[in-house]
């Protein structure tokens, strides 16, 4: 008999008074599930979580966590190579201070990365129920607009009852080849890398998008070979083309191999032993070989089977759960957020989704998800950070705009730091100066981005920014800089 405390309320004749909070039942427990089940039950709604694998999801269990937890490996190694020009040598190869003498213990490093996964998810899970919430361990599934079963690893019903109002946050898992699948050994998705003990002598990266470039830029600075196979003319497709280009020179610069316009066909090992190794086919009939290869594909939602059509909930024809705004579904008092709705692959706007379709549920003031106000970084080496209006919308005529661009070798803090690489991107609109979108890339974007994200989200000026006292020396100075040359000009 399973513990009431930790069980679905069952009540099927129970109505919502009014002014009476509803029941919420929430399935997925990642960045978007959550977001909302803290949400409710600090506002005092009974509230219920289902989740499978564990608090957190993948974000946090085989994602961002795991995969920013290795990046933060790889960047101290790409600082220690890139600072001869600073003059740091090491004492035991100063005959060659250009070599590389430090190593990596892959093993470390990915016992450090599931150590910290697993204390980010125990940490969540605590304050999941400091505030109140009902953890359910297993996988939830819709009986109907307002019911819902748990059922465990075995398919078994074990458990079932009734939310007033219901979220779905399943997220996605990684896309494969058909006729490839991943073994985790030789042929990899992004959940198993983590599971590696030595370090990859040549790692195949399949998919120039977000995630290949990552890992491309990360283990090329851990020390692998690496070849990066992108079916574009070039890598990461729809981002800023000059933040783009600075990171293919940086690629070149480190000794990464780019196949552009090469696309994937199957992935197969072969030999034995310490002869084993992977081969990957392209459409074009080329071979390229190494010792593992990464399928970094994308992902497909995890909504199947989840009794969503049975329930009414309309679905894209990727398979996605189709949302507005507010996070609702097609149906009243169903919402839905993460990667299953194929908004924006980002934790931060799951965990915006999740939160937005609590405040509308629970009938608080709401801000729909403006998605111009969306601020995201690529991990890379240099790392890229953008928001709002793209200088591409501009220059194909669907918004009119005005944009600065500053590279960072000019700045005195960069030249301090050593930094070549990078610049800062201001894009105004004509006359008001209104600051509508932007671009950084450089160490740390990801945090430098802040400043011109609040810009974009409350409609500040150029004349505002450039106004803003920034500490000299500081690569913020760069940021403000644009800001000026843009002040007063037509």
């Amino acid at each position: 008999m399973r513990d009431p405390s930790t069980s679905l309320p069952s009540d099927p004749d129970r109505v919502t008074k009014a002014g009476e909070h509803p029941r919420v039942v929430i399935i997925g427990g990642g960045p978007g599930g959550y977001e909302a089940a803290l949400t409710s039950a600090r506002h005092g709604v009974e509230t219920v979580l289902i989740e499978e694998r564990g608090i957190g999801g993948a974000a946090v269990l085989t994602d961002v966590v795991p995969s920013k937890t290795l990046i933060a490996t790889a960047d101290v190694l790409d600082l220690v190579a890139d600072s001869q020009d600073l003059g740091i040598r090491d004492a035991d190869s100063a005959a060659t201070p250009t070599s590389r003498t430090l190593s990596v213990d892959l093993a470390a490093v990915n016992q450090r990365v599931r150590r910290l996964a697993d204390k980010q998810s125990s940490d969540i899970r605590d304050s999941l129920l400091e505030a109140g919430v009902t953890i359910i361990d297993g996988r939830g599934r819709l009986a109907g607009p307002h019911r819902v079963e748990v059922l465990d690893r075995e398919g078994t019903v074990i458990d079932e009852g009734e939310g007033d109002v219901l979220l779905v946050a399943v997220g996605a898992t990684p896309r494969e080849l058909a006729d490839s699948p991943a073994d985790g050994r030789r042929i990899l998705n992004w959940t198993q890398l983590y599971t590696l003990t030595e370090l990859p002598e040549h790692l195949i990266v399949v998919g120039s998008g977000v995630t290949g470039a990552e890992f491309a830029s990360a283990y090329r600075a851990l020390g692998s070979e690496v070849t990066l196979v992108s079916s574009r003319d070039q890598v990461l497709p729809g981002t800023d083309a000059d933040a783009a280009d600075v990171l293919e020179k940086a690629f070149a610069r480190r000794g990464v191999t780019l196949r552009s316009r090469s696309r994937a066909a199957a992935a197969r090992v072969e030999g034995a032993g310490a002869d084993e190794h992977v081969v990957v086919e392209l459409t074009s009939g080329e071979e390229v070989r190494g010792s593992h290869v990464l399928m970094a594909l994308g992902g497909i939602p995890n909504t199947a089977g989840l009794g969503l059509e049975q329930a009414g909930v309309r679905l894209k024809d990727s398979g996605h759960i189709d949302t507005d705004r507010v996070s609702r579904t097609s149906v009243r008092g169903i919402y839905a957020a993460g990667d299953c709705t194929g908004v924006f692959p980002l934790a931060s706007v799951a965990a915006m989704q999740g939160r937005i379709a609590m405040y509308h549920a629970l009938g608080d003031a709401v801000s729909p998800l403006i998605s111009a106000h969306v601020s995201s970084a690529v991990f890379t080496s240099p790392e890229i950070a953008v928001v709002g209006v793209t200088e591409k919308e501009i220059l194909d005529g669907e918004v009119s705009g005005e944009v600065r661009m500053l590279p960072l070798a000019t700045n005195p803090r960069a030249k301090m730091q050593g930094i070549t690489e990078g610049f800062v991107k201001l894009i105004v609109r004509p006359g008001s100066h209104t600051v509508v979108g932007a671009v950084v890339v450089a160490p740390r974007a990801s945090e430098l981005i802040l400043p011109y994200a609040m810009a974009v989200t409350h409609r500040l000026t150029a004349e505002q920014v450039a106004g803003t006292f920034t500490v000299y020396p500081s690569l913020t100075g760069s940021m403000a800089e644009a800001a000026r040359q843009l002040r007063g000009a037509d």
